[in-house]
């Protein structure tokens, strides 16, 4: 048993009969009254994300993890398929579980969660940033640059990102898996 002194970002606990990633989380002491966790919650098994608010020192049940890394290999519909690196075990994902699909590059090592007791997968951690070629963008008119104006761009794994202006089609830029942001080109 933990408390809520102990949630983190990435915590998996058992909430409601089902099992919750905490995925933001923020310690609230308030000025009048007990102190408390307000955190946003995402369903291992269905992908759903609710808020919750607890007290402070309320004890909650955390599972015990490990993590391993995976390979992606490829999609198929609404699965995906990844195979361990230490021993080449291969295991199917739902779309749901996974955090930001689109960005994913077939051959992308990735950090899967999976829990102790019953060996099932229960979430996939990106890389922090992911490059990718963008393979469609429209040209940058000149001129239109009085602040930072962007436009639509589709990169190799099929995502729509907001880049600036001077990215033309066959660039790399660096993505933030987090937000789903372009952050910078990167120069070959």
């Amino acid at each position: 048993m933990a408390s809520t002194s102990d949630i983190k970002k990435g915590l998996c606990i058992k909430y409601n009969h089902d099992i919750f990633k905490i995925i933001e989380f923020l310690h609230v002491k308030p000025g009048k009254g007990p102190a408390f966790v307000r955190t946003k919650l995402k369903s291992v098994t269905s992908g759903k994300v609710i808020d919750n608010t607890f007290s402070a020192g309320h004890k909650i049940e955390d599972v015990r993890v490990e993590t391993h890394k995976f390979q992606y290999l490829y999609p198929e519909g609404d699965t995906y398929h990844f195979m361990n690196t230490e021993d080449y075990n291969q295991i199917t994902l739902q779309k749901s579980t996974l955090d930001a699909p689109d960005l994913m590059k077939e051959g992308e090592v990735v950090t899967i969660l999976i829990n102790t007791e019953d060996n099932m997968p229960l979430s996939v951690e990106m890389p922090s940033h992911v490059i990718l070629e963008v393979t469609h963008t429209e040209p940058g008119v000149k001129g239109n640059t009085a602040t930072n104006a962007t436009k639509p761009a589709t990169v190799e794994t099929g995502a729509r990102i907001n880049v600036p202006l001077f990215i033309n089609e066959g660039d790399k830029i660096k993505i933030d898996t987090e937000k789903g942001a372009y952050t910078e080109r990167i120069k070959e």
